[in-house]
């Protein structure tokens, strides 16, 4: 690994730059924070899908800047997952404690649940398998966040959703990463973009969203779940 004596001035500084990138996921945290302290909701996920585009592009921008290379000392995958613990996990259960669609007095019990399991699947070696697999349910507590606000579900149902989820964190099911297990990467990667531009739909609709459009955005879950489980047990063979 080369030490950041020997590279120029300039290349030091682009790694710089995509961390700065990286760390941009942050802000977006905090102005999504506010928006829903203001009970602005789709405001709120809007920048809760600009991080996720920072989150989905900096690794391309991260390799092509070799920025393990040019900053050795510094950790760009523990600054990402910092970030992502805030846009996928800690923010999205503050929008649904804060929409009032957990138990009242108890919500705060169900949202320490997705809290410390999400802390436990971030924390663990085998969060991210080397063969490109998630392992353990990966965390989409924002697109969780999205249908169950959209859904309009009673508060128990919120509740046993979101307490299977968190269970299913500890389970160590291999779950698709969709921009690196090999297997149908294209068509995973190429529904993801159709299912993509239906969330936002979705958000932008918000708080009236059409039920035949919600319902048909489930595809992608269903499809992404049957994958996730039919390579796990290839897997495991």
């Amino acid at each position: 690994m080369a030490e950041p004596s020997e590279s120029t001035p300039g290349q030091r500084a682009r790694a710089w730059g995509v961390h700065a990138y990286t760390a941009s996921g942050a802000v977006f945290a905090l102005l999504a924070t506010l928006a829903v302290l203001e009970g602005q909701y789709r405001a709120a996920f809007l920048w809760l899908i600009g991080a996720t585009l920072v989150d989905a592009s900096d690794g391309v921008l991260a390799r092509a800047a070799r920025v393990r290379d040019r900053l050795p000392h510094f950790d760009g995958a523990r600054l990402d997952d910092i970030v992502d613990y805030l846009t996928y996990v800690f923010v999205p259960v503050l929008l649904l404690i804060h929409a009032g669609t957990l138990p009242q007095g108890w919500g705060i019990a169900v949202a320490a649940a997705v809290l410390l399991s999400s802390a436990y699947g971030f924390a663990s070696e085998d969060a991210k398998a080397e063969d490109g697999f998630f392992t353990g349910f990966p965390s989409y507590w924002n697109v969780v966040a999205v249908y169950l606000l959209a859904a309009g579900l009673p508060p128990a149902i919120n509740t046993a959703v979101l307490g299977v989820l968190a269970i299913m964190v500890f389970v160590r099911i291999g779950y698709v990463y969709p921009s690196r297990t090999p297997v149908w990467r294209a068509a995973t990667v190429a529904l993801g973009g159709i299912w993509a531009v239906m969330m936002v739909s979705i958000v932008l609709s918000l708080p009236d969203v059409d039920p035949r459009l919600l319902i048909a955005s489930l595809f992608y879950p269903v499809y992404y779940t049957v994958l996730s489980l039919v390579l796990h047990n290839r897997r495991k063979r």
